[in-house]
């Protein structure tokens, strides 16, 4: 029996940034998807090897994404309001979605985020049964098509399948929340259960907060994923009245309300994590729990600041979403992180900007359970992003500043090519499955307008 040759494919870097510093030169190559060795100080492309012009980096991790979320951006920036009024026309959203045109929405959206070089997501999912809670003759219809939708968009997935039981603190569903309910933790777990790993896929697990999972079923999510080894992902402390409601039903804060039913943890992420207090910091950082922030839809919500800079001081790992995709640009959203708290101190250099790609790339891989990306070294998976450095935005730095550069100064419209395991799925800024991404968007939003 003959075996079939395995895919191999040299790249060579003009230059990449190699965790803490740029390298020009740099030869890449690739088997069976990943990094099989990696040869610095070759000045010139080796034969037969891809060309990758500008500044190379690991792959980068969405690690906090609501796909159909996409389809608000544009109509929910006008007029005042706040988190809650927001959140109104977020449900009439989810209201009209069906698994073929979330696989058709979410498809777009994943392609946009390659043409942005995002080569995994975080997907924080939600909406698992038809409108009522009826659930779908395949229980997992909806997860299935967010699956489907990141493999043909040509990026790897974690599925954060989301527990969310009730609509407050002893509170049912209200009638929007009906379909993301299974009834209780125990009929969650059985249901994601169904869910395996793929090459392209993890299954991890989410609780959406502590108003929508009873405190005493926290650690019914919290063991499901340690049996698992899997991520788990929680919205915590984004609102002021999630605090409030929280105190007022358990005489503490989500963060400790987590620490005592044994959700905190290494394999653990807080999303947002915007209102805490010293002790709560304490909490995150002495567990490890990790934070992912979202600065670009904290600020288009107005929910605020979150202390990252105490919070990474303290030892929580950082990672950066798009969240509400208000925006898709990872290195907007790290940008964000450091004027942030600039903003906030009247003080500048809170990171270095290989610290903040790190948060994009290695740590947001990390979060999702894709330990072995986000680095370009031997052994790693093979997903890489190239951006331009001649562009109006990245024209005239120094090269050997190329971490600064793609930090604060360039954009996702920079991203030159996206690849996911040794292949190009954006060649010079088009995408090589979806042949007409805004197209495929605008098609899609549309669809659930009508």
């Amino acid at each position: 029996m003959t075996h079939p040759r395995p895919h191999t494919q040299t790249y060579w870097l003009e230059h990449a940034w190699l965790d803490s510093f740029v390298e020009p030169g740099v030869a890449v190559e690739v088997a069976d998807g990943r990094i099989s060795a990696v040869r610095t100080g070759i000045d010139s492309p080796p034969p037969g090897a891809e060309i990758l012009r500008g500044l190379t980096l690991p792959g980068l991790a969405n690690a906090h994404s609501h796909a159909f979320h996409r389809a608000l951006r544009g109509t929910v920036q006008v007029g005042s309001g706040t988190f809650w009024t927001w959140r109104e026309v977020m449900y009439a959203t989810a209201d009209r979605l069906t698994p073929e045109t979330y696989h058709a929405l979410a498809r777009a959206v994943y392609a946009e985020m390659a043409l942005a070089g995002i080569t995994c997501v975080g997907e924080f999912h939600y909406v698992h049964h038809a409108p009522g809670g009826t659930p779908y003759a395949d229980p997992n219809a909806m997860g299935e098509a967010l699956i489907d939708a990141a493999a043909e968009a040509g990026i790897r997935i974690t599925l954060l399948d989301t527990a969310y039981i009730s609509s407050g603190f002893g509170q049912p569903p209200n009638t929007h929340q009906l379909r993301f309910s299974d009834g209780s933790a125990d009929a969650w777990a059985e249901r994601c259960s169904v869910l395996k790993d793929r090459d392209h896929l993890r299954i991890g697990a989410a609780i959406h907060s502590v108003r929508a999972v009873p405190a005493r079923q926290l650690a019914t999510v919290a063991r499901w994923a340690e049996e698992r080894r899997a991520p788990l992902h929680v919205h915590l402390s984004e609102q002021t009245a999630e605090n409030d409601a929280c105190r007022a039903a358990h005489g503490c804060t989500p963060t400790r309300l987590l620490a005592d039913h044994g959700v905190l943890g290494p394999r653990t992420t807080g999303v947002h994590n915007t209102h805490l207090t010293d002790e709560d910091i304490a909490l995150l950082g002495d567990s490890t729990t990790g934070t992912c922030m979202c600065p670009t839809t904290e600020r288009d919500l107005a929910d605020g600041i979150g202390p990252a800079a105490a919070l990474q001081k303290a030892g929580s790992p950082l990672s950066v979403g798009s969240d509400s995709h208000a925006v898709i640009d990872l290195l907007e959203e790290a940008r964000a992180m450091e004027l942030n708290e600039r903003l906030r101190t009247r003080t500048r250099g809170h990171w270095t900007a290989a610290a903040l790609l790190r948060a994009a790339s290695a740590g947001g891989h990390a979060a999702l359970g894709w330990d072995d990306a986000g680095t370009i070294e031997t052994g790693a998976l093979a997903d890489l992003t190239t951006i331009a450095l001649d562009s109006v935005r990245t024209a005239g730095p120094l090269p050997r500043l190329g971490a600064e550069t793609a930090v604060f100064a360039a954009t996702a419209a920079d991203v030159r090519h996206t690849i996911v395991a040794g292949r190009h799925v954006v060649r010079d800024g088009v995408h090589t499955l979806v042949p007409d991404v805004p197209q495929a968007l605008a098609q899609a939003v549309e669809a659930l307008r009508a």
